[in-house]
């Protein structure tokens, strides 16, 4: 007999076709489709049903006026959601929905509904140093605090992108249903495999980094090690590719490098293999903070399936992937010196660029979203049986 197929309305509050995340939702919900789910997203749209990818996705229209678009946008997702409490089996959510799930868990209880069953996942932390004093940081330096306190109360499970995150959140293990990670649609990004140009010896190197052009990201220390590098007779060149709080003075600081730093605009995920295509070597910079210890770093699956080498630092979500793979150059500080003496050896490994992008694409077929999927659903199917168990 076959196993009944199960729905899933999955709370995704931004817009899947121009987000760098989308992949996130839509890769991984096509992939549920096809292992016997039926999943409904409910993002960022005009109102109306589409499919994306295979996937339906419910259009929920929001103001874009600070605070006030959450609003909107849940009260409407809440109203859809309750009009389908009776045909869904769980309702998956991330922080920023909370609140108005907290809503939805008292009414059904009020109205004694043993299903759908909520669940939050938990992908990614407050990236803002306390020290920035910015209000916007602090209103949500305090939701997510508030957030990860209150939640275990009400909901019936939670998930998270790595073991780290979970234990970082204090995520008690019996609500724990799963973790599942970060992946890669391994056939988009190959494309910039077979589209790229090696540099021949003595040419400059393209160096990519593609996401949040914010202070926490190292960028500006990285920008400036590669004006030193040049200054010792490399030729190296680093184009960055986003938006965010630093992308102001990061311009500033391209502006006086004859054009070896690059600041660019952001483009939507669908573009990103082409950017990369431009590119020798991958860039994930980021300093040795708890925040990014506990993520699951999708561009450092992207650069590995676009046959990119990689420059990182040798911190622990990064070393927790590439393990001791022979395609990465390691910065082992953060600090513009660590930077620059890794900048040095990325020049003298010119000529086995090509090797290790090789090797890096081979490495991320076990990043793709189909086993981040497979991942996700044997812990939705084990979590509602549980939960079917203590419920009886």
């Amino acid at each position: 007999m076959n196993n009944p197929i199960r729905k899933l309305l999955w709370v995704a509050p931004g817009d899947p076709e121009k987000s760098l995340d989308s992949a996130t939702w839509l890769d991984t919900s096509g992939e549920l489709n096809q292992s016997g789910w039926n999943v409904t997203l409910l993002a960022v749209g005009d109102g109306k049903s589409k499919t994306l990818k295979g996937v339906h996705v419910y259009g929920v229209p929001r103001p874009e006026i600070y605070l006030m678009r959450q609003f909107v946008f849940h009260a409407r997702a809440l109203s859809y959601i309750y009009r389908r409490l009776n045909s869904t089996d769980v309702v998956l959510f991330h922080s920023m929905s909370a609140p108005w799930m907290l809503a939805l868990a008292m009414l059904m209880r009020l109205q004694k509904r043993r299903r759908p069953a909520l669940v939050m996942d938990t992908r990614t932390v407050d990236m803002a140093p306390a020290s920035r004093g910015r209000w916007k940081d602090s209103v949500r330096r305090n939701y997510h605090a508030f957030v990860e306190k209150s939640v275990n109360r009400w909901v019936d499970g939670r998930l998270a992108i790595t073991p780290r995150m979970a234990a970082y959140v204090n995520i008690p293990h019996e609500k724990l249903w799963g973790v599942w990670p970060s992946g890669v649609n391994a056939e988009l990004f190959q494309t910039a495999r077979s589209a790229r140009t090696w540099p021949a010896s003595g040419a400059p190197i393209q160096l990519v980094y593609v996401g949040v052009l914010n202070y926490e990201r190292n960028l500006m220390n990285l920008s400036s090690a590669v004006v030193k590098a040049n200054a010792e007779g490399a030729q190296i060149a680093f184009s960055m590719i986003g938006d965010g709080n630093q992308k102001d003075e990061l311009e500033k600081f391209a502006a006086t490098t004859d054009g070896c730093v690059r600041v660019l605009p952001r483009v939507d995920h669908s573009q990103v293999p082409g950017v990369l295509s431009r590119a020798h070597i991958g860039v994930l910079p980021f300093p040795d903070e708890e925040k990014f210890q506990v993520s699951s770093p999708i561009k450092l699956f992207e650069y590995m399936a676009s046959g990119l080498p990689i420059l990182a630092t040798r911190i622990a979500c990064h070393t927790d992937v590439i393990g001791d793979g022979d395609y990465v150059i390691w910065m082992e500080g953060s600090d513009e010196e660590s930077l620059l003496a890794a900048l040095r050896q990325v020049w003298k490994k010119s000529d086995e660029l090509c090797g290790m992008g090789g090797r890096a694409a081979i490495a991320s077929k076990a990043w793709t979203w189909s086993e981040s999927a497979r991942k996700l659903k044997t812990a939705l199917e084990t979590g509602l049986d549980n939960l079917a168990i203590r419920k009886a």
